[in-house]
């Protein structure tokens, strides 16, 4: 569990049950104390003065701890406080040990060599900076000068990654133990700066406890997973993906979709198209096999033939009412399918994703759908307006939905109906271009084909797709990022 996430109450409730078993909450306080020099010290070892911005809570406790340590070798330390720590606690025992002088945070003063280190509040802070705290935020942002925070910048809500007000924008960001999803969502991503995962002594064991659900995805969670090859396996042993093209003029995201699902590994890719798009398919594709739709008949038994393995359906296909029936009759086949439902599906059902629900939970199919944030909430209208977290909006739409869901964007969300989740943290930018999600869409269904469980397949194929854009970088367009799909040499 080295990739789980904690929510901020998880991770209180692992100080919990750490302090519950004999450990100091003072003792895990100064070891975050020392955790923080070694980060201050590693980065900026010519620092004249560092200047330490201290809450009430344990974020500013750990504050006072590296005030003291910083001071004691010799460093210049000017400590500014919000509130003074509540009595009785560790961070009061912690304020009681700083022997240097005490400014309150509305006399604020900043100079250009300054290291500022941000201990006002963490993870479970949620709101809105105020008075002293917000103009702090903004005259530090204006100073320009480096600032490591503790555990999430001050004003950051660590289960969301939102802001509401000032925010403070982190060179490096020292957490504790686990990562929080805060720190991968957007926008809170774009403000951690370098992030710095610290042990302050609490055990591994306690995640047992906690049963975390949420995870920053990486390939511990697919490799295993992953399709392997052998001297006897054939093309359609590796699995023939079909994928429905739209008519003529509108077959080129199908095209791509097509080339990532073969470059994902599978061994047969077939375009699924009517008689008005073969002629511009065949000028374009080579190793790809086009097959012609004329009738509902062939349809039914296009999707009765026992060597297609996955079907991916909904890249630039336009013509929604078809594009409903031949959803509903994919759903309704009698063999177990995979699915990837994309784009233009979203449009064909945003007025009565009910229908679209229920035939997936009545059917025999394996299903994943990739909704970007304006597909998403032509389908989840309702969950996008709850202001929820980004993971806790895909958890909520997949166990409704009843299929794997892939919440597109920098910071793509994987989530099952089984409860689990994953966001993927090596997204970029870069991906935000034409085609992009068609490519996505085709090594999904590239990766159902060869037999990967759903969940797995989407974490793998949103992890490489990002893998492959940042290897291309600024500039990309689809057909390199399809082209430039990498997997794993086990496959």
């Amino acid at each position: 569990m080295d990739h789980a996430l904690l929510t901020p109450k998880q991770m209180n409730e692992a100080d919990r049950l750490t302090i519950a078993c004999g450990i100091a909450g003072s003792w895990l306080m100064e070891n975050a104390g020392y955790a923080l020099l070694d980060v201050v010290l590693a980065n900026y070892p010519a620092m004249t003065r560092a200047v330490i911005l201290c809450g009430p809570g344990n974020n500013g406790g750990d504050g006072y701890v590296v005030a003291r340590l910083l001071a004691a070798r010799g460093v210049a330390v000017a400590l500014y406080r919000a509130t003074p720590a509540k009595s009785g606690t560790d961070a009061a025992l912690a304020q009681s040990r700083w022997r240097g002088p005490v400014e309150e945070l509305a006399t604020l003063e900043i100079q250009p060599s300054d290291v500022v280190i941000d201990a006002l509040y963490g993870a479970g802070f949620s709101g809105s900076l105020h008075g002293a705290d917000a103009d702090a935020a903004h005259l530090v942002s204006e100073s320009g000068v480096p600032v490591i925070c503790v555990d999430l910048p001050s004003g950051l809500n660590g289960l969301t990654g939102q802001h509401q007000g000032p925010c403070f924008r982190a060179s490096h960001t020292v957490t504790f133990f686990r990562k929080k999803p805060g720190h991968l969502l957007y926008p809170g991503r774009a403000v951690c700066g370098q992030m710095h995962v610290a042990d302050i002594g609490i055990s591994p064991r306690v995640l047992a406890e906690i049963a975390p659900n949420i995870y920053e995805s990486s390939p511990d969670i697919f490799s295993a997973s992953l399709p392997t090859a052998n001297a006897e396996t054939h093309k359609y042993a590796r699995g023939a993906v079909g994928v429905f093209s739209g008519g003529a003029g509108a077959t080129g995201a199908a095209r791509l979709s097509a080339l990532a699902a073969a470059k994902s590994g599978a061994g047969a890719v077939i375009m699924l198209a009517t008689e008005d798009a073969v002629p511009e398919l065949a000028a374009h594709v080579t190793s790809t096999m086009i097959r012609t739709l004329k009738s509902s008949d062939s349809l039914t038994h296009c999707i009765s033939d026992k060597k297609y393995a996955s079907f991916i359906i909904g890249p630039g296909y336009r013509d929604l009412p078809r594009l409903r029936e031949t959803v509903l009759a994919l759903l309704k086949s009698k063999r177990t399918l995979h699915l990837v439902f994309d784009a233009d599906v979203f449009s064909a059902f945003a007025h009565d994703a009910d229908t679209l629900f229920a035939a997936v939970k009545e059917s025999n199919c394996s299903v994943v759908m990739t909704p970007h944030e304006g597909e998403f909430q032509r389908l989840f209208g309702d969950i996008a307006r709850l202001g929820l977290a980004k993971h806790e909006k895909a958890l909520a739409a997949a166990k409704r939905a009843s299929c794997v869901l892939i919440y597109k964007g920098p910071d793509s969300v994987i989530a099952s109906p089984d409860g689990r989740a994953a966001i993927n943290s090596n997204g970029g930018t870069m991906l935000a271009t034409a085609g992009s999600g068609d490519v996505l869409a085709g090594v999904v269904g590239g990766l159902l084909a060869q037999g990967m469980p759903a969940f797995e397949a989407a974490c793998a194929a949103v992890y490489l797709h990002a893998e492959a854009g940042q290897r291309l970088g600024a500039g990309l367009i689809a057909e390199e990022l399809a082209t430039a799909i990498h997997l794993p040499t086990n496959v």
